[in-house]
């Protein structure tokens, strides 16, 4: 009988964790979560194991690759609507990375042989012209959560550099959601000024987001099915079409409680209500910052290199 790969995830027992997790046991994976609290989602369940401890606690980290073989890693620490708020701190950037240091090292260290980093589409440079964003594109991050996450992807990148047979797989994603988590969704209808709920127009206008259980089902795919050294590399997580807002308020409707919805026309280009959302720094530390000015570009995300790995199948009409 073949033995369990052993799969190691950071940030375990968070919203994208807790998914990971249980996506790994059906597949038959032996899982390591480590995190700073169980929630409960994967406690009992048979070759689950949980592991309490904070982040930088490099010695129970040590601790954990010294008692297991650990054959895959996958760093969910650290990751907003895992275990950090929408603002991103100052404090919580130094501790990801003194993270990504130490957890790098052990992992090539102890010839682990995949790891995946969860990153975000915010590191990406937003584009002037209408064309999808892929993996090459230019980066300039300009959110503290997106600066963190680069430097976590570039420390990844450093170390890969003196243990170059370990194989490295960089996800960056969009703004995720379930049917119960829709902060992500409600932020891009939401005024930040007044906290009021906005359409432009009809609402026919879009933003790319990322369903947990598309970014879920990458994992595993990549987990299970990549097998070797031309499978590294950066990968561009997301849904296959465009949310619109009038997409967003007809699934606020159906399956939550919403209020009312105020219609902005402004007359003229969305340009011209741009001005209704100002640049403080707050708003440029959170990850939910709605940039009005993405809306006249074509803001997707090319997925198609993650596609050859894992079909999405899920959507904002389908999500569970």
């Amino acid at each position: 009988m073949a033995e369990l790969q052993t799969v190691l995830v950071t940030g375990g027992c968070g919203l994208i964790g807790q998914h990971i997790c249980s996506g790994l046991l059906k597949k038959g994976c032996e899982v390591i979560a480590v995190d700073r609290e169980e929630n409960g989602y994967n406690e009992g369940k048979l070759h689950y194991t949980f592991v309490q401890c904070e982040p930088t606690d490099k010695n129970k980290f040590a601790e954990i690759f010294e008692q297991n073989k650990i054959d895959v890693l996958i760093h969910a620490a650290c990751t907003v609507d895992n275990d950090l708020g929408p603002i991103v701190t100052d404090t919580q950037m130094s501790e990801s990375k003194a993270c990504d240091k130490f957890l790098y090292r052990y992992a090539m260290t102890e010839d682990v042989g995949k790891i995946i980093l969860l990153s975000t589409d915010q590191v990406y440079e937003f584009p002037k012209t209408r064309e999808p964003i892929r993996e090459d594109n230019d980066l300039k991050p300009t959110t503290n959560y997106a600066s963190m996450k680069l430097a976590s992807e570039k420390e990844l990148v450093s170390e890969m550099q003196h243990h170059r047979t370990c194989m490295c797989c960089i996800v960056r994603y969009s703004p995720v959601y379930t049917l119960n988590f829709t902060d992500n969704l409600v932020a891009k209808i939401t005024d930040p000024k007044d906290g009021s709920k906005f359409v432009y127009g009809k609402g026919q206008y879009g933003f790319q987001m990322c369903c947990v259980h598309n970014l879920v089902d990458f994992i595993l795919c990549y987990v299970k099915n990549a097998d070797d050294l031309s499978f590294a590399g950066v990968y561009n997580v997301s849904d296959k079409l465009l949310t619109t807002a009038s997409d967003i308020i007809a699934f606020m409707r159906e399956n939550h409680r919403l209020g009312a919805v105020v219609q902005k026309s402004p007359g003229g280009a969305i340009s011209k209500i741009k001005g209704l959302f100002g640049g403080n720094k707050e708003e440029k530390t959170n990850y939910r910052y709605l940039d009005m000015s993405k809306l006249e570009n074509n803001n997707m995300l090319d997925n198609t290199k993650a596609s050859k790995i894992v079909n999405f199948r899920w959507d904002i009409h389908n999500t569970k």
